[in-house]
């Protein structure tokens, strides 16, 4: 029998790498428990609504936030708060799948327009591998605004 996984990822600003994820990935915020979102309605507007309504301290709100693959494939992601900063090299990354089924220049023109747009959205580029084939495809290593390593693959 197959699991399901969260990943989750320990956080300085848990909404802010949140946020810079949702939108790497396509990813989407759940709303609260129990809440029926209408469509377009803003699902961390509702979080603030609803951490209101039940009384947690302005000051506990941003200690953790999750996203969701809204088709239901991906697992789901989870950010939390610790005190510490990121002191080394992660020993698990994620690979960002951004141009699959491509291959050669097409490929990595795909990986490096997607590497501007993350970058504009906070990311730091680290370093490109071109392809070498029969066995390396070339890749995009990166990192989060709080300093996670991940791959566009």
């Amino acid at each position: 029998m197959s699991r399901h996984i969260q990943v989750t990822f320990d956080a300085n600003d848990p909404q802010a790498l949140s946020l810079f994820w949702r939108d790497a990935l396509g990813y989407v915020h759940p709303g609260p428990p129990g809440v029926d979102l209408p469509p377009g309605a803003d699902p961390l507007a509702a979080w603030d609504e609803f951490l209101d309504r039940v009384g947690v301290p302005a000051e506990e709100r941003n200690s953790r936030s999750a996203l969701e693959d809204p088709e239901g494939h991906g697992p789901r992601i989870f950010f939390q708060k610790v005190p510490e900063g990121k002191i080394a090299k992660n020993r698990v990354h994620l690979d960002v799948r951004a141009a699959p089924g491509l291959q050669g220049d097409q490929r990595m023109a795909a990986l490096e327009a997607e590497c501007q747009r993350l970058v504009a959205a906070g990311a730091t580029r680290v370093r490109r591998v071109d392809p070498a084939p029969p066995m390396e495809a070339g890749f995009i290593v990166m990192t989060d605004p709080e300093g996670n390593e991940f791959c566009l693959d």
